[in-house]
């Protein structure tokens, strides 16, 4: 993908969070006792910028797919046809459980998906994006020439370029899909996220297991597509890198699963057939027991 296709996509906002400015951009700019540090780390952002643009210093690339799928549950089967009769890999979700108003409903993210048994047919769809093929060479001769300051502005501006390449991809999945193609959406709009569906991230407060990366790099062919490798962490390299899953539901929605009990967690390692103290030690931050008791 074109890094100059890329750029207008950019939320400069967290760029300057990396840096430690607090601010809304471009608003930032006016604050007091934050707003010259800010206009000067952006004019320095913006000539690297140019320079990474114009000598194509970072290689963008992505890969995005739509897959027949159905629900069951809180599992998310994907087919390998139309025909539905086989199943390619399965996406495992996790349901809120807390306490909410009369009316309210715990969340998974299977509930966005079509249940099997209504015969409605449905559609996932998956990324894997990245701006960070060729970063370390990048990075390597500032460092060469003892300029700090610009090997940690490349990383930034790599990180931001990666969040701006997901918001095209998904933008173009949505006019894939149909319904994106009458939208009429401002920069901002876009940064609010006023668009039909959303694009989770495994490891992330609606997916908080990093494991679920396998299935979505298996089924996008990610590696060999992309470049992008999954480390044994289940970290992504380069670091410049998202992935996550499309949900075009009308009403679909973020959310964070939040605290999980023993119930729940030992259904899901039955769901996924992993060791249950591989799933808790993955879902630790999540677990509202103590796995040792």
């Amino acid at each position: 993908v074109s890094l100059a296709e890329i750029v207008p996509y950019i939320d400069w906002t967290p760029f300057f969070h990396a840096w430690e400015l607090r601010g809304i951009y471009p608003r930032i700019f006016e604050q007091e006792g934050v707003g010259p540090r800010a206009k000067e780390l952006f004019e320095d952002a913006q000539n690297l910028l140019r320079r990474i643009v114009d000598e194509k210093l970072l290689v963008a690339r992505a890969v995005i797919g739509f897959f027949p799928a159905n629900s069951t549950l809180e599992d998310i089967e994907i087919y390998t046809d139309e025909s539905r009769s086989r199943i390619l890999t399965t996406f495992h979700t996790l349901r809120q459980q807390m306490e909410k108003p009369a009316g309210e409903s715990d969340y998974a993210l299977a509930d966005f998906i079509a249940p099997k048994e209504t015969g409605s047919p449905d559609y996932l769809g998956a990324f894997a994006v990245t701006t960070g093929i060729n970063i370390e060479p990048v990075v390597a001769g500032f460092e060469k020439a003892n300029d700090d300051y610009n090997a940690l502005m490349t990383k930034a501006l790599a990180d931001r370029l990666a969040e701006a390449l997901a918001e095209l991809t998904h933008k173009r999945a949505r006019d894939e899909w149909g319904f994106g193609k009458d939208e009429k959406l401002a920069h901002e709009d876009l940064l609010r996220e006023r668009f039909r569906g959303i694009r989770p991230a495994p490891g992330y407060p609606a997916s908080p297991d990093h494991t679920e990366k396998q299935q979505l790099f298996e089924l996008l062919e990610a590696q060999k597509n992309t470049g992008i490798q999954l480390t044994e962490s289940f970290a992504m390299y380069p670091a410049a890198s998202v992935c996550g899953l499309y949900f075009s539901h009308p009403k679909s929605r973020y959310f964070a699963v939040g605290k999980i009990d023993r119930d729940q967690v030992e259904d899901y390692h039955r769901r996924k057939g992993m060791d249950l103290r591989e799933v808790e030690r993955w879902l630790a931050p999540n677990l509202n027991y103590d796995p040792d008791v």
